[in-house]
């Protein structure tokens, strides 16, 4: 489900938090599908129980789930979170491409690595460009 990186310099908790994102905004867990408990999450992962409420405290500040005192926390309704997501990543995706292309990089390498990143390497036969 979510895999730490203990030489990652990000703390453990932020790395849980953002795995349970990822996973919410991919649809891979559903709206209102419960979230594993703390202490079976902790147990299997080897970690601090206090790592994950605190991990599951910021999902919930951030709206990305909801909880139900003696019965867990839950995935929240997506609503606006993957608009919202999916907008501000187009941006920076914007300003990296900007700059990459003033840095001298050639639109068919830029291309590639978008092929490469977000579709596993399938070079699209059509020219390099995706469809709509």
């Amino acid at each position: 489900m979510i895999s730490l990186d203990f030489r990652n310099p990000s703390p453990i908790y932020i790395q849980i938090r953002d795995g349970f994102k990822k996973l919410i905004l991919s649809g891979t867990l559903a709206e209102n599908e419960p979230l594993p408990s703390v202490r079976r999450l902790a147990s299997e992962m080897a970690i601090n129980p206090n790592t994950i409420q605190r991990a599951y405290s910021e999902l919930e500040a951030e709206g990305y789930t909801y909880s139900i005192p003696g019965k867990g926390s839950f995935v929240a309704e997506p609503g606006g979170k993957r608009n919202a997501r999916r907008t501000e990543l187009i941006s920076r995706l914007k300003d990296t491409v900007t700059e990459l292309a003033q840095l001298g990089t050639a639109p068919d390498e830029l291309k590639k690595l978008i092929d490469d990143y977000a579709f596993g390497g399938a070079s699209n036969t059509a020219g390099g460009k995706a469809d709509d």
